[in-house]
C-alpha cells in the first residue's frame, strides 16, 4: 500500500464503539483534514473542541465533498441509512463499509457505481491492536484503495482479500473472535475462583493471563501456535494433565459449529 497519501476528508455515519475507535485513531494519525460525524442520537462531547470535526443530525445536511464515507451503523438499520444518503454523495466518493454482512452488491444496489469497500475491523481497534480485513470492488483505484488502507490501519493491522467470497468466515474468526477470547477469561475466571481462589486474585491471573500469553505470541510471530503450546507443556506435568482433557476433541468441535454459526448469522444478514 502506498505509504504517503494526502490528508482525506471523511463522512462518518455512526459513532458508535467501531466507529468512535477509527475516529480516535484517524486523530492520532493526522491523516485527515476534515471529519463529519453524521450521529442522530448525539455528538460525543470530547470531540466538541476538535477543529476538523462536524456534526450532523441529519443526512440532508450532507455535503459533495468527501472522500471517503465510512459507514458505521449497524447491519440491521443500513435498509434506511443507505436511501438516506445516497442522493447526498459526491459520484466519485468511497464508499468504506465496516457493517457484518453487507456485500458489495448489498452496497451497490444502493450507490449503483461507486467504488466500495467492505472491511471488517475487530473491537481491540479501540486501543490500536485490532486487525481488520478488506476487500474493494471493481471501481475502487489505487488510491482510494490506500485512502481505506490508512483509515482502517488507524486500528491496527489490515489484511486485503481478492474477492468477498471469505468475509463471513473472516468475520466468524476475527469479527467475533474478541468476544470469544472474553469468554475465555471468564471461565478461567470462574473455575479459579471454585478451585479456592479470591475472585480479585482469579480475576487477576485470568486477564494478565490472556494478555502475557498474546503479548509473547505477538512478540515470537514466526513460531506458530502449536510449537508455543508445547513449550509450555513439560512431559507428565500439569499442563499436560489439562490439555489431555482440552485436546480431547470437544473443543475443537465446539468451536467449529461457534464458527459455523457466526459465519452463517453473516450470510443471513446479507439478505
Amino acid at each position: 500500500m502506498t505509504s504517503a497519501i494526502e490528508k482525506i476528508t471523511v463522512l462518518l455515519i455512526g459513532c458508535g464503539k467501531m466507529g468512535g475507535a477509527l475516529l480516535d485513531g484517524w486523530l492520532k494519525d493526522g491523516i485527515c483534514s476534515q471529519i463529519t460525524i453524521c450521529e442522530p442520537f448525539g455528538f460525543p462531547g470530547k470531540y466538541a473542541d476538535n477543529p476538523i470535526i462536524k456534526h450532523i443530525k441529519d443526512a440532508q445536511e450532507i455535503t459533495k465533498n468527501y472522500d471517503v464515507c465510512v459507514l458505521a451503523t449497524k447491519p440491521q438499520i443500513m435498509d434506511d441509512v443507505c436511501p438516506a444518503i445516497q442522493e447526498n454523495l459526491n459520484e466519485n466518493a468511497l464508499i468504506l463499509s465496516i457493517a457484518a454482512g453487507k456485500t458489495i452488491g448489498y452496497f451497490e444496489n444502493f450507490f449503483g457505481a461507486h467504488p466500495i469497500i467492505r472491511a471488517m475491523p475487530n473491537t481491540p481497534a479501540a486501543v490500536g491492536k485490532g486487525i481488520t480485513v478488506a476487500v474493494p470492488n471493481s471501481l475502487t483505484s489505487e488510491k482510494q484503495t490506500a485512502q481505506a488502507h490508512a483509515l482502517l490501519k488507524a486500528g491496527g493491522d489490515v489484511e486485503w482479500l481478492d474477492t468477498e467470497d471469505l468475509m463471513d468466515a473472516v468475520t466468524a474468526l476475527s469479527g467475533s473472535g474478541p468476544a470469544y477470547v472474553f469468554h475465555l477469561i471468564e471461565v478461567l475466571e470462574q473455575t479459579g475462583n471454585k478451585l479456592g481462589l479470591s475472585a480479585e486474585l482469579s480475576s487477576k491471573l485470568a486477564r494478565q493471563t490472556i494478555i502475557g500469553s498474546a503479548a509473547l505470541a505477538s512478540e515470537d510471530s514466526g513460531t506458530d501456535a502449536g510449537t508455543l503450546r508445547k513449550n509450555v507443556t513439560s512431559p507428565g506435568g500439569t499442563t499436560e494433565a489439562a490439555l489431555k482433557i482440552l485436546m480431547d476433541g470437544r473443543l475443537e468441535k465446539l468451536y467449529e459449529e461457534a464458527l459455523t454459526a457466526a459465519r452463517d448469522r453473516g450470510q443471513e444478514l446479507s439478505v
